[in-house]
């Protein structure tokens, strides 16, 4: 597919074009929102030409799936078609071979190969429809094919409340335990830091479907990472406001992962915002938290750069969401020749800030606390055909599973769990990073 052609349309949301295919199998969408660079663009992408779902060897099929990087448009956008899908969280088990239970229901790899796509230019309003192809005319047959997806009426959902449920299956007693327990752990020397979890599930309600959930979300909630996937019986929705790794396209193969440790509401007002704000950026248990992801994600990018070429421009910055303010840093890196985005995501799968320091042991002591997380603190990405690579955490993020009932679905949320850690503060975070998932499927539409 040596050959891109790129077809320039009017805006249109691209929520709104998804909703008419969201219920196809291997329908993909990674939706940008809020502000700033990491907001600029989205995708939508229907009509695989290859399906990849995880057999023993998911690194090596992956890349194969993805082959060897092709030319790019010059004035394309960072993802020209390629390959895409989700690296549920006991991928890792195929990094360190730790023997973690699998999830019943999700594959620990499952991806796919778009030939074409429409690239939602968030900054200057405009719509790309590009297609891949081995000569011109096949490149311009797939961009027209793509153009016409815009032509789709909206799918009108419902204002109603999405479920009738919101349940803890993990209640607040069995969480404070579990987190007075990884205390007693890094006390002992065990560890420095584990991501623990707990999980609420429901159904959805008869005529709700799995976009339904993403549509409230980007309404209500907008977030730089969120994506959807729909796959057979399956499907994922996740408002992750957190990279995980990317590769920008080009000669000098930069590559970058924004962690994210230390968490507080959002306030009633202003000046409570602020203050919460001021307390987050001074806070020496956040900071420290933050400060080991940031190691741990230094040395995960030291496995595929050369050395001296990792750096940490960016430390301890309080970003805000619409409903949590979060400690973000920056980590940088160059790719050593030979590397590219498979050998990226296996250095560092999964996402160190939501594992934990050391982190093959606090993965440990999470499947020890914890069931199997399937897409939770997994990645959604992207791997474009050029080379150019992206990816998110799967944080914020429902898993939904269709039987004979309907749509159930799991929603978990966790904590980072530090020697100073108080378990009925973790619990606490964990509610307030779950807020936004609680409300989009609890609560009807004003």
């Amino acid at each position: 597919m040596r050959s891109v052609a790129i077809l320039k349309q009017p805006w249109r949301e691209p929520a709104a074009v998804l909703s008419a295919f969201a219920h196809e199998p291997w329908v993909c969408a990674f939706l940008s929102g809020g502000q700033g660079p990491r907001a600029r663009w989205s995708y939508v992408m229907r009509g695989p030409d290859r399906v990849l779902q995880a057999g023993d060897k998911p690194f090596a099929a992956l890349a194969e799936l993805i082959g060897a990087g092709l030319p790019s448009h010059p004035d394309g956008p960072p993802f020209q078609g390629g390959v895409a899908g989700l690296a549920a969280y006991e991928l890792g088990d195929h990094v360190e071979h730790l023997g973690l239970t699998r999830h019943p229901d999700w594959p620990d790899l499952s991806a796919a190969r778009y030939p074409a796509l429409l690239a939602f230019d968030h900054e200057h309003g405009e719509v790309l429809a590009l297609g891949r192809g081995d000569d011109e005319a096949q490149a311009n047959h797939r961009a027209t094919a793509a153009a016409a997806w815009m032509e789709a009426p909206e799918r009108q959902a419902g204002r109603g409340a999405l479920s009738d449920s919101f349940e803890p299956t993990t209640p607040a007693a069995h969480y404070e335990a579990a987190v007075a327990e990884v205390v007693g752990r890094i006390e002992a020397g065990e560890i420095f830091q584990a991501n623990i979890a707990r999980r609420w599930s429901g159904r959805l309600v008869d005529g709700a479907a799995p976009f339904d959930v993403l549509a409230r979300l980007v309404g209500s909630s907008p977030a730089p990472f969120a994506a959807y996937l729909s796959m057979p019986g399956r499907a994922v929705v996740s408002n992750s406001p957190e990279r995980f790794v990317s590769i920008g396209a080009g000669d000098e193969l930069t590559v970058e992962t924004r962690p994210i440790k230390g968490t507080r509401p959002r306030g009633r007002d202003a000046r409570e915002d602020a203050a919460l704000i001021a307390e987050l950026a001074a806070s020496a248990k956040d900071r420290a938290e933050n400060l080991m992801i940031v190691d741990l994600m230094r040395n995960d990018l030291s496995r595929v750069c050369p050395a001296g070429a990792v750096a940490a421009p960016d430390l301890f910055r309080v970003e805000t969401f619409p409903n949590v303010h979060h400690l973000v840093s920056t980590v940088t890196g160059r790719l050593a020749p030979g590397m590219g985005a498979v050998e990226l995501l296996q250095a560092a799968f999964p996402p160190g800030s939501i594992t934990g320091a050391p982190k093959v042991q606090a993965m440990k002591v999470i499947a020890a606390a914890e069931p199997p997380r399937g897409p939770y603190c997994g990645s959604m990405f992207w791997a474009g055909a050029d080379g150019a690579f992206d990816s998110s955490v799967l944080i914020r993020t429902v898993a939904l599973v269709e039987d004979a009932a309907g749509w159930r679905f799991e929603a978990p949320a966790g904590a980072g769990i530090v020697a100073d850690s108080d378990p009925v503060a973790e619990r606490e975070e964990t509610e307030a990073k779950i807020l936004s998932l609680r409300r989009a499927l609890t609560e009807p539409l004003a």
